[in-house]
């Protein structure tokens, strides 16, 4: 056989650690930490070791690792620019506080739940909340010598932060206002209970590739982002089965977007459970652990399909075939926040209201239980836009309501387009990942708006995050800002901004393109801001929105 007619040796793929092929042995540090032990298990450590030994009596694996399980991140030690946030090791980053994830399945939250936050929060969070755009309350400086108390007091009250972190399935997103909506199709609660009751804790379910983000929710408004969740539960009306869930997969942001795919399913509301236990089934056993960066479910699906991803579903997890959904559901996507006044089913009312950014604190959470009691109210649900929402309102009442709430600066029929489009991740004031602050400069970007354009009265969303990772959703977006280091006029080194715009979701969703080459000084960003929507104004088409017109027009007035 001669040298040109040998056989080429076939291309090997590299192992992606997938547990359903056989690749057991871990790949990274991080699957190796899981291996060694359950993250579950650190509870038992946190209430009778380190609780009682202090920061210092924790392990590595367990601070950085395993206390997620659990809704513990170590936040970031005050005075470190954003400058260092790549040089500095983990250990040189860490303050010796947490910032504890307090977990809210579909936003809800009774008056006496909402109080025991509040209290919590004032006594041993510094009187730090923050509405996430994850429907959980965030609190921060919590020492770990008082988590064994925080969580008897949650726990008290149908409260946990358990799985709140971690390689796990995260809290599952709702309508918050599923079950009283007049224009509902169909409350999926039910359906998120029962997951919580089934799989909540199950430790078939606690070491997953990475985190496994997902969503189940009736409403017509599309209020729970399901193009961007692993997993998305959307109402809709078959024609021949009647109401019940369209099924989507595989979305996911962060430095390698991924619109969701739908599995063209149609799923009632009493199969979603196990449903969405089989799709968790195939992360857990096809997801990719090789790599950190690989490991999201979107990879998965990209690499896959849908039709492969339904077939396995089907004949490996459901052992059955699922009933061919209908067309999709279509919605503009301004409607999602429910900021303002509604109707309810029953006759009652819902008052949705917009903090900053999701900035609150523990005795502004305490006034609005108050206020909402005071009101006839009985709940309050958080949103997936870093809203909230008063539920079970008497209409009679509602006018004060609104009144006492802008008495604490939470807006609702006086919110501007500034003060309910714009969302910020936590930044540099606690993240360790984050090189810019977020909070502050987005609520000053709101002020200076809403001064410079007060009779703006478009949907426009602004996203401000401070790193790469998008918790704010940058690309999805009509104005986009991923923190980033930039140089001023002299050179120096200085928190900055890369621009994305046009992102959308929605009807026609789509990722927003970047502004090459700018680097935005963090400073000039209101400046820069008014002038996009002045231009976007004057070139407007005939009912364009901003996604249509800054998809369209010349990248040079971008610059």
């Amino acid at each position: 056989m001669t040298e040109q007619n040998k056989a080429k040796p076939v291309p090997v793929k590299k192992a992606q650690g997938q547990w359903g092929l056989g690749y057991r042995e871990p790949l990274n540090p991080n699957e190796r930490m899981k291996k060694d032990d359950d993250g579950l298990n650190v509870r038992a450590r946190i209430e009778n070791i380190y609780a009682k030994g202090g920061f210092d009596s924790i392990p590595a694996d367990d601070l950085r690792g395993r206390m997620r399980w659990w809704g513990l991140y170590t936040q970031r030690k005050p005075g470190i620019d954003g400058g260092r946030t790549a040089t500095l090791e983990p250990h040189e980053l860490d303050d010796k506080y947490f910032m504890l994830r307090i977990r809210s399945d579909g936003g809800r939250l009774t008056l006496e739940q909402l109080r025991t936050i509040a209290d919590i929060s004032v006594e041993f969070a510094r009187d730090t909340a923050d509405i996430s755009d994850r429907q959980n309350i965030q609190l921060h400086w919590v020492a770990i010598e008082d988590v064994p108390e925080i969580w008897r007091r949650l726990e008290a009250v149908g409260l946990s932060s358990a799985e709140a972190c971690g390689d796990v399935p995260r809290v599952i997103l709702g309508s918050p206002v599923a079950g009283v909506a007049a224009d509902e199709l169909i409350d999926g609660t039910p359906a998120i209970e029962e997951i919580l009751s089934r799989y909540l804790l199950d430790p078939a379910f606690s070491n997953l590739p990475r985190k496994f983000k997902s969503a189940v929710s009736g409403s017509p408004r599309l209020d729970v982002v399901h193009e961007i969740n692993d997993l998305s539960f959307v109402g809709v009306i078959h024609p021949e089965h009647g109401v019940g869930f369209d099924v989507w997969v595989g979305g996911g942001l962060s430095t390698n977007p991924h619109l969701a795919v739908r599995l063209n399913a149609w799923v009632p509301l009493e199969d979603v459970p196990e449903v969405w236990a089989g799709v968790v089934g195939i992360f857990r056993d096809y997801g990719y652990r090789r790599m950190r960066t690989k490991a999201r479910l979107k990879f998965l699906v990209s690499d896959w399909g849908s039709e492969k991803f339904r077939q396995v579903l089907e004949d490996e997890y459901l052992k059955r075939k699922l009933i061919d959904g209908p067309a999709p559901p279509e919605v503009a996507s301004d409607a999602r926040d429910h900021v303002g006044i509604y109707p309810q089913q029953d006759g009652q009312v819902y008052v949705g209201a917009a903090p900053k950014v999701g900035r609150m604190s523990g005795t502004r959470l305490n006034q609005v239980a108050d206020l909402a009691e005071s009101a006839g109210s009985d709940r309050v649900h958080l949103t997936a836009h870093q809203k909230f929402v008063i539920l079970n309102v008497n209409p009679d009442k509602a006018d004060a309501l609104v009144d006492g709430l802008q008495g604490i600066n939470l807006a609702v029929g006086n919110a501007s387009r500034f003060r309910r489009g714009t969302m910020a991740c936590t930044g540099i004031e606690y993240c360790k990942l984050a090189m810019v602050e977020t909070k502050g400069r987005a609520g000053e970007l709101i002020e200076k708006l809403e001064a410079k354009l007060p009779d703006f009265n478009l949907p426009l969303a602004v996203h401000v995050n401070g790193c790469p990772n998008s918790c704010a959703r940058i690309q999805v977006a009509d104005i986009g800002l991923k923190g980033i280091r930039a140089l001023d006029k002299d050179g120096n080194d200085v928190e900055g901004f890369q621009v994305h715009l046009g992102g959308r979701l929605g009807q026609g969703a789509e990722f927003g393109r970047t502004v090459k080459g700018l680097r935005l000084e963090a400073d000039k960003l209101p400046e820069y801001v008014e002038g996009l929507v002045e231009k976007f104004l004057e070139a407007r088409a005939d009912e364009e929105s901003f996604s249509q017109w800054a998809m369209r027009a010349d990248e040079a007035l971008f610059q």
